[in-house]
């Protein structure tokens, strides 16, 4: 039995501010007769005295916890001998700056499980933020998209939104969309920039989020096959914020040009498909990626696209990558940026990034904790996913051997290393250590 749960503060920087559980669900833990262990925080979004309240010992020492949850990778002076852990790893594709934190949890006889791998039996996801990224997301691209255009000399009603952080609430930033939406509805834009169109790479949990928000605006969808004619009709309205949503098949077809595109055949051959995104690219003012990705894929935007067709002239302005593969489907995208300093100019000639929305080339968003600027909302729904999940590991003894763990399948799935070795479902990643 698993007698006693610790819930590790966050500080990997100072705007992460979530949690796994939140007091209520602490509480909840609680009357079942679960001891939890919280070390205090001074920038959680919930208070030190919320959770003593909720009945957990607040306290700076972990190391009587037989489990420990946190949101963001442990640094490696927080790991203790023969515990077992869950948290966001960034270690299943060999992640090379987390090698190291992985060593230490194998030499210290450690056991970890991931969240991302946390999926049922149709290998879906079932303990993320996914939404939140999508929400805040698209509204630090708004943001984003806002200043920039105003750098250029031209104010649109978008200059009046705020980054997520800087709100109080979910509710309070959708309120200020609704207005400027309503800005818009009214006024409009000006129309030296419009048609004002807002392309989506994907249409996941992320995907979904993030159109949630734009759709408070006054907007309707153009198919991507009907983009470039739309445009060149002339026939749209300054007063509407036109979103296309893009699927695999109509950013990527086969190399070889005798074959259709096959979605169940591009997910398992992907090598075999190049990408076709740059026809849309001229058409665009804003993309916002949401697509998943590895380098077995093909690339969505090229520094090479970049380079040859963007200038100063150009409607696409703002790469809102929520995705945040450093150099993957957005090659642009440079590095993970923090909530701090969401976005930085791209600088094609040089291959070179400036931080903030100045500068002779697309601005980038690429925060890659986006969930992080609504930690409220986000932490209570995460911990709402997790909280099925915790039952079982309350009543699992990790000091069994792997094959005897009575954990549930979909937790099963999620354990990369257990007493110091890694599971077989994760043996690949010694190459990588």
């Amino acid at each position: 039995m698993t007698n006693v749960i610790g819930i590790r503060r966050e500080d990997k920087n100072e705007w992460e501010r979530r949690v796994p559980l939140i007091p209520e669900q602490v509480a909840e833990l609680v009357q079942q007769g679960v001891e939890i262990i919280v070390q205090p925080s001074d920038i959680r979004i919930f208070k030190n005295e919320e959770y003593t309240e909720a009945g957990a010992t607040v306290q700076e020492d972990l190391s009587g916890c037989d489990f420990v949850l946190g949101v963001k990778e442990f640094p490696i002076p927080a790991l203790i001998d023969n515990q077992a852990y869950i948290f966001f790893s960034h270690t299943i594709k060999g992640q090379s700056y987390n090698m190291a934190m992985l060593q230490k949890i194998l030499d210290s006889n450690g056991t970890l499980l991931d969240y991302e791998r946390v999926t049922n039996d149709k290998n879906q996801r079932l303990v993320f933020f996914g939404n939140y990224a999508g929400l805040a997301g698209m509204i630090e691209t708004l943001h984003t998209y806002g200043k920039r255009m105003l750098w250029e000399g031209v104010k649109t009603p978008l200059i009046d939104l705020k980054r997520p952080l800087d709100y109080s609430s979910l509710d309070e930033a959708k309120e200020a969309l609704i207005n400027v939406g309503e800005q818009i509805r009214t006024e409009g834009y000006p129309e030296s920039i419009g048609p004002l169109v807002v392309g989506f790479a994907g249409y996941g949990n992320v995907s979904r989020g993030a159109q949630e928000m734009l759709d408070l605006l006054p907007t309707e969808e153009i198919q991507p096959g009907e983009l470039a004619a739309f445009i060149e009709s002339g026939n749209y309205s300054n007063k509407v914020v036109y979103k296309v949503v893009f699927y695999e098949k109509d950013m990527f077809e086969p190399i070889d040009q005798a074959h259709q595109f096959e979605l169940h055949d591009y997910f398992n051959n992907p090598g075999k498909y190049k990408g076709v995104f740059n026809q849309y690219m001229d058409n665009l003012s804003m993309l916002v990626n949401c697509i998943y990705w590895t380098p077995d894929y093909p690339i969505l935007v090229t520094k090479d696209w970049i380079k040859d067709n963007w200038t100063m002239d150009s409607k696409m302005k703002v790469f809102g990558d929520i995705t945040c593969d450093v150099e993957g489907s957005v090659e642009c995208t440079l590095e993970a940026t923090e909530p701090g300093t969401p976005c930085y100019v791209y600088l094609p000639e040089t291959d070179e990034m400036i931080y903030g929305c100045e500068g002779e080339g697309p601005v980038v968003m690429s925060v890659d904790t986006l969930p992080s600027e609504l930690p409220r909302e986000s932490s209570t729904f995460f911990g709402g996913q997790m909280m099925p999940f915790m039952k079982a590991i309350v009543a699992t003894d990790f000091k069994k051997d792997f094959a005897s763990l009575n954990l549930p399948p979909e937790l099963k799935r999620a354990t990369i290393t257990h007493q110091g070795k890694l599971t077989p479902d994760y043996e690949y990643i010694q190459e990588f250590l």
